[in-house]
């Protein structure tokens, strides 16, 4: 089978990309950037901002497609994400879609939700409260009426929760941390740390997202999660912990942020239905 990764020099898409080797099937990987340091793939650098009606043809013709592509993170709440990202994303699918590519794996977001708390599932309605998080759920609204009133084709719609790894955003909790660790701070600044989430390294977020992709059965929308809430505080003193690394946390020094509910992390039941035998 022919997959093409969309986003692959992204933090997540090296991961994914990385590991779809092991699989044995043939990739193809796209970015805007020129080069993927990796063997055995096959980059294309391409804007898919740029309009075309060749995409099925440039990439050569994949059965499967891992769209991960999506600029501008981790500024929540531009409008470009709905002005630029969600059109650019939509007629990219499509094309594909009716190009011939039947097997789509779209990467969605807990932000999807909203300010809902507690556990959440894929049958929730969903209230997304930040421009990023409506772009997503729209995306997926219009994938979902492609599929119902046009075209057939298998739809898993990935959302991610929250996670950690090498290579991540630095705005991330713990790569600030490890900014302030290097240039040898006494103390980090943070929130109080009360706050509940969701987290998985990026190498389980990426084999989540591989085995939802090389399967049928379980199809719509899927969380890409751990099911374990954990407090930052504790995420934090974890990580120093693990690292022996010791660093004063200077606790409240930032507000709780108001685009996110207070505690929430996912529902895994229909995850592991992916992966049951």
């Amino acid at each position: 089978m022919k997959i093409l990764v969309t986003g692959a020099t992204g933090f997540i898409g090296r991961y994914v990309t990385g590991q779809l080797l092991r699989t044995g099937h043939e990739i193809v990987t796209t970015s805007a950037k020129t080069e993927l340091p990796l063997n055995n793939v096959k980059h294309i650098s391409c804007d898919l901002n740029i309009e075309r009606n060749d995409f099925y043809e440039l990439f050569g013709k994949p059965d499967a497609l891992i769209h991960l592509a999506w600029q501008g993170l981790p500024n929540y709440d531009e409008l470009f994400h709905i002005e630029r990202n969600l059109q650019t994303s939509y007629c990219f699918l499509k094309q594909m879609i009716e190009s011939g590519t039947r097997n789509i794996n779209v990467i969605g977001t807990c932000f999807e939700y909203g300010l809902q708390e507690g556990c959440l599932s894929e049958d929730l309605p969903v209230n997304p409260n930040t421009v990023y998080g409506i772009a997503k759920n729209t995306l997926r609204i219009f994938l979902e009426q492609l599929q119902q009133k046009k075209i057939p084709f298998d739809l898993k719609w990935i959302r991610l929760f929250y996670l950690y790894g090498i290579n991540q955003n630095k705005n991330s909790i713990l790569e600030q941390l490890k900014s302030a660790i290097k240039r040898g701070d006494k103390i980090f600044n943070m929130s109080g740390g009360e706050q509940l989430r969701d987290y998985l390294p990026v190498e389980t977020v990426a084999e989540n997202i591989i085995g939802i992709s090389l399967q049928n059965k379980i199809q719509g929308i899927i969380n890409n999660c751990s099911g374990k809430p954990v407090s930052i505080r504790r995420l934090v003193e974890e990580y120093l912990k693990n690292t022996g690394t010791n660093i004063e946390l200077n606790l409240g020094f930032y507000s709780y942020t108001n685009y996110e509910p207070f505690a929430f992390w996912g529902n895994t039941k229909k995850l592991e239905s992916v992966f049951e035998k």
